[in-house]
């Protein structure tokens, strides 16, 4: 058993398959026709079980549960209510008070049937989306695709769906058309895309649709209690051994495509220096061979045909990051063996571009709280000590978590002793992790840099550091994840199952401040905000179905370091001066302005004239601010984007400001000590 405190678990496509078998006509018929096997009874019957008897969060299997349950099986089957007619989900009612009763028994057969309909479905919109590309759509129309569609009633007749299909189809198309394909070229394309699709269903399994149903249960529970099939299972202990073989990339999904969430520091595709985060992964080719399109394409498929021995060469064909005019970009990548150590802290001492630093600012940064983080900062602090800075930067942007354990010791670096964080257990106790060696490795100004990607066990040192007066906590109010997972696996000794139950992960305890506030929801509020277009109502812990609460418990006894009340009301005024007039900054807000403005909009024009407007209207943005960067720093001009020179690669206008309030808190306490 495990446990992790990591926000989002590991999906790592770090390692390849050879290409699908070329695209063979497959037909409704094909469609299987699935069933419960008998290791998903036994399954489900265990994780009841467990859940009743070890969850944090008391489990009661009644009605209210049962249609919770239901809500979300269908929603996870037809998540933009684009694949069910209103009638196929009112047979369908009949089971909504019976999901807690076949979980206990095992028997799940009904919610097959449910499964095995959206399937047929899914089929029929896809032959339908077939059957359009018979001849050239006209983009010269008012028209438009409306996408979201989470909360939009479902369709009453099948005319409603084949409109909202032919709106997807057509986006599609235009994609396509505006990345300089003919009709020919974007026929073949969306042809091949969409009977892949078919293919793939044809090809579902019965544990597909368990984990469907099973993961419909566990989040119906609690928002970070999950069950894993056999499959995942095995990706998640290939994350806890802490080495695989592949690219080094962490994957997730956003609609029809796959999504670079971040990357291994120093792997594969890290070394490229080409792709990045964000980026939307649409075609995959192996060596020398054809890319395969994988838009539309499961994760676990995709991660398959990426992932790969030593030495082996894949291909990527991707989009940056959230543009939709851009054209797709190819990264050669060749694989390696990946050691998720090699994520570790790292230091160097900041370098301004644009503004006045005076002072010498080391920077740590750390990506995620693994085994043996404390001892590899504690490295890096005897690093920049001996390089004599002024202030230390610590950069948890992005870090979703980790180690409990890696929390505390890292806090203790920082501090003499005393309470890190308090765990408040299943059986009602409340523990103190402590800090209690009597040393402080570090005493210098700190600052701590988070964004509303920093989650967990990242929340936990930021509040200590916050709680003890110890740092000044700059950048965005953090994600909100204030609970303890743990791993486990349904096998038993004497199973006959080989592996097939799969495991759970599930919530066991939740942690509290020093202080005795939870940083459930509200996570860690900054000392010091910077722009952000993310408004904390809106995304987070706070956002996710079944969190559970804020709360708070007494405080534990600790002796603040410093008061820093004073000092963070003189950085803010400080800061707010040079932010109103920082270009940067300027850009930051702007964006944010268009984000405010366009955030509600719920479809895209399809309308080819519009569409290339607001490409060139995008690149002009772009080029100009480019030209205005390059231009403070004394550079000529470009003509292009892509012709921009690699300085401006590196630049991090946050990380800038963080610099520059760490300066002015270190001239601050200069200040206050000469005035003593």
């Amino acid at each position: 058993m495990s446990k992790t405190f990591s926000l989002i678990p590991l999906v790592a496509a770090l390692v390849a398959a050879p290409a699908l078998a070329s695209l063979d006509k497959v037909t409704i018929a094909d469609l299987p026709t699935l069933h419960q096997e008998s290791q998903h009874s036994t399954a489900s019957k265990r994780v009841t079980n467990l859940f009743t008897r070890a969850h944090y969060k008391p489990i009661r299997f009644n009605d209210e549960l049962s249609d919770q349950m239901f809500d979300r099986y269908v929603e996870s089957l037809d998540y933009n209510r684009s694949i069910f007619l209103a009638s196929d989900v009112a047979q369908f009612e009949q089971y909504r008070d019976k999901f807690d009763n076949a979980l206990k028994s095992g028997k799940l057969d009904f919610a097959y049937d449910l499964f095995n309909l959206s399937m047929k479905r899914r089929f029929e919109r896809y032959q339908y989306s077939l059957s359009l590309l018979d001849k050239p759509f006209d983009f010269t129309t008012d028209d438009k695709y409306f996408f979201e569609r989470e909360d939009a009633p479902y369709a009453s007749t099948e005319a409603e769906l084949n409109e909202l299909w032919r709106q997807k189809v057509k986006y599609d198309a235009l994609r396509l058309k505006l990345a300089g394909k003919d009709w020919d070229g974007i026929k073949e394309v969306l042809e091949k895309r969409y009977t892949y699709t078919l293919k793939r269903l044809v090809q579902t399994k019965s544990e597909d649709a368990f984990q469907i149903i099973m993961n419909a249960f566990a989040r119906s529970i609690e928002a970070h209690t999950s069950y894993l099939s056999p499959r995942r299972a095995e990706q998640f202990k290939m994350d806890m051994d802490l080495e695989l073989e592949g690219i080094g990339a962490v994957l997730t999904y956003d609609e029809d495509y796959t999504v670079i969430r971040s990357l291994v520091p120093g792997g594969p595709a890290d070394k490229t220096a080409t792709i990045k985060p964000e980026d939307r992964i649409i075609g995959v080719a192996q060596g020398d061979d054809d890319f395969v399109d994988v838009i539309g394409w499961r994760l676990d498929d995709v991660v398959d045909l990426i992932k790969g021995p030593k030495g082996t060469i894949v291909r990527l064909q991707y989009l940056k990051g959230k543009d939709d005019h851009g054209s797709p970009k190819i990264v050669e990548i060749t694989r390696d063996k990946v050691r998720l150590e090699d994520r570790a802290a790292k230091s160097s001492v900041f370098e301004a571009q644009y503004s006045d630093l005076t002072s010498k600012i080391g920077v740590i940064e750390i990506p995620g709280f693994y085994n043996n983080l404390s001892e590899d900062v504690k490295a890096e602090l005897v690093k920049l000590k001996a390089q004599k800075v002024d202030g230390i930067i610590i950069d948890l942007r992005q870090n979703g978590g980790g180690s409990l354990y890696e929390a505390n010791q890292l806090s203790g670096l920082f501090i003499d002793q005393g309470p890190i964080v308090q765990i408040h257990t299943l059986s009602g106790d409340v523990q103190e992790q402590k800090d209690s060696d009597g040393v402080t490795y570090y005493d210098g100004p700190l600052t701590v840099l988070v964004d509303r990607y920093s989650a967990s066990a990242s929340e936990i040192f930021a509040a200590a550091m916050q709680d003890y007066g110890r740092a000044v906590i700059v950048g965005e109010q953090t994600f909100g994840k204030g609970t303890v997972q743990q791993h486990r696996g349904l096998g038993r000794n004497y199973d006959l199952y080989d592996n097939k139950l799969g495991s759970v992960q599930y919530t066991i305890a939740k942690f509290y401040r020093i202080d005795g506030g939870s940083t459930q929801h509200k996570g860690v509020i900054p000392d010091i905000k910077l722009p952000t277009p993310i408004d904390p109502a809106e995304w987070g812990e706070s956002q996710e179905d079944n969190a559970l609460p804020w709360d708070s418990i007494p405080r534990a006894k600790y002796a603040t370091v410093d008061s820093l009340n004073d000092t963070i009301s003189y950085l803010n005024k400080v800061h707010d001066k040079r932010v109103a007039t920082e270009p940067e900054f300027s850009y930051v807000m702007q964006d944010i302005k268009t984000y405010q403005e366009e955030k509600d909009r719920q479809y895209i024009s399809l309308n080819e004239k519009d569409r290339l407007a607001k490409k060139d209207e995008l690149e002009a943005l772009a080029l100009k601010r480019t030209n205005e960067r390059l231009a403070r720093l004394g550079l000529e001009p470009v003509e292009s984007v892509d012709d921009a020179p690699e300085v401006l690669e590196d630049f991090d206008p946050f990380l800038e400001e963080a610099a520059l309030i760490t300066q002015d808190y270190i001239k601050y306490g200069r200040l206050a000590k000469n005035n003593k």
